[in-house]
């Protein structure tokens, strides 16, 4: 027995140390770096992986053990570095295309349970009542807790007219939720436009793809197409970000040429980057996109529409046309993601997706963990004070120096990461009824006509609970 629990303690070594000289090899391949190899904990790892071989309750594969190793490796680290097998690897091509089959929802991992990130507009889940912050708990009959997430992903997407239930646990709801949702082909469009009024455009940016700054510039032509504009809302309002270069290219758009956008610091020479609105840093095939854009897009009044779902890459435009004292940025505080993953290929179609560098805007602020403040805050009711933030997120990372990082990362340590399953209700029981979801850009957007009372010259409130204190006072 003791020997071949020996057997397999050296099987495993074998096995580990391989792995990580061919991560080794694969990923610092072009770099002339030697990192040491920690061979104590190594065999500390090793070890483990032998007793689990010869005395776990059921056989585990070798695949199955290194591939979770590695995971709990990277989950440590921070919320957004992730291994990505084949599987994951391809649904990361598919999500920056915009087109997949499903249900139409933004996901990540919390403390082992999926969270939603960011409903997508005009798709199921988000007609359905899906929430920013919710948590799925179980995929028909399937609990979600420890499921990783390419599978979570894979239980949600399907043939177009099938069903899926999804229970949901909601910080202000008392009971879990189930939504039965019918799968449709999703093909989101990143960016949409309209003329709110004679004068007054209005571009939503959804989520930045491939297309997105071409899609850009497609719908300011058309909103020029009728004559100068006198003011242009951009609303990046619930945008979970997205592509870097595409940030640029909308920053870009509306910035003089050669003006920085966003400047990035990490530990290798790769990771330091200075990005300008200049094309060699937003187009990687094709022509400039923004090169013959309506001269007025350079000087037309603008506020920013940004929430608590402001995150990544929206939050990178905030800035950069906060900094440059382009637009005047209007609603509430944002996510908080200041930070870059990059994706690094590892071979058989498997790669890892490392937090590698922090962004900052181009007048040196970092908004990892602490967001955009809005020069005119605007609250709509829709912000909930138990949204989660970046600073919620276990593991998040911190700026060294920065003021109000401490507090950030206590309040992380405080506020509940994922919550257990409350009792459902009884029997018979009334469960409040949800509240009805905004569209953005509709006639009952809030935010949307303060922004306007700012282009106009107009009085702007602050709230739209003060509104009603308004009427009620009559």
């Amino acid at each position: 027995m003791r020997e071949g629990m020996k057997k397999a303690s050296w099987i495993g070594m074998g096995a580990v140390l391989g792995l990580l000289l061919s991560l080794n090899l694969s990923v610092f391949a072009q770099r002339e770096t030697r990192l040491p190899i920690p061979y104590e904990d190594l065999q500390l790892l090793s070890a483990v992986f032998g007793k689990i071989k010869s005395d776990y309750v059921d056989p585990v594969s070798d695949d199955k053990l290194i591939k979770e190793a590695i995971n709990g490796m990277v989950h440590g680290l921070d919320p957004h570095s992730d291994f990505l097998d084949a599987e994951a690897f391809h649904e990361l091509q598919v999500d920056t295309q915009g087109k997949f089959g499903g249900l139409g929802i933004e996901v990540g991992v919390e403390d082992g349970v999926v969270r939603v990130v960011s409903p997508i507009e005009d798709t199921p889940a988000f007609k359905a009542g899906i929430k920013a912050g919710d948590l799925i708990v179980k995929i028909d009959d399937l609990a979600t807790r420890g499921m990783p997430l390419s599978k979570a992903v894979e239980k949600m997407r399907g043939k177009p007219g099938t069903t899926v239930a999804l229970t949901v646990v909601r910080k202000d709801v008392d009971a879990p939720l189930t939504f039965t949702i019918e799968r449709q082909e999703i093909n989101v469009k990143s960016v949409r436009a309209k003329m709110i009024e004679p004068g007054y455009g209005f571009i939503r940016v959804r989520k930045f793809q491939e297309d997105t700054g071409s899609d850009l510039a497609k719908a300011i032509k058309d909103l020029y197409a009728n004559g100068p504009l006198k003011g242009l809302v951009l609303d990046l309002r619930s945008d979970p970000g997205g592509l870097l270069n595409q940030a640029v290219a909308v920053s870009a758009a509306f910035l003089p040429k050669d003006s920085l956008v966003v400047y990035t610091d990490g530990r290798t020479p790769d990771a330091h980057m200075r990005l300008t609105a200049n094309r060699e840093n937003y187009v990687r095939r094709g022509d400039d996109y923004l090169r013959d854009l309506p001269a007025g897009i350079k000087t037309v009044p603008m506020v920013v529409l940004v929430d608590g779902g402001t995150a990544s890459a929206s939050e990178i435009v905030a800035g950069a046309l906060q900094d440059h004292k382009r637009a005047t940025v209007l609603g509430v505080q944002t996510f908080g993601k200041g930070s870059v993953q990059t994706i690094l290929p590892l071979g058989n179609n498997t790669g890892l997706k490392l937090t590698t560098a922090r962004y900052y805007t181009p007048s040196g602020r970092s908004i990892q963990a602490k967001g955009i403040e809005p020069d005119i805050a605007v609250d709509d009711g829709r912000d909930s004070p138990n949204r989660i933030r970046e600073a919620n997120l276990e593991h998040h990372l911190i700026v060294p120096g920065q003021a109000g990082t401490d507090k950030a990362q206590v309040a992380a340590k405080e506020a509940p990461i994922a919550p257990e399953l409350k009792p459902a209700t009884k029997p018979g029981a009334k469960v409040d009824t949800l509240p009805p979801r905004l569209d953005f850009g509709s006639a009952d957007d809030f935010q949307l006509k303060q922004a306007m009372n700012r282009l106009k010259g107009l009085p702007v409130i602050e709230s739209v609970k003060s509104l009603s204190a308004q009427a009620n006072t009559r």
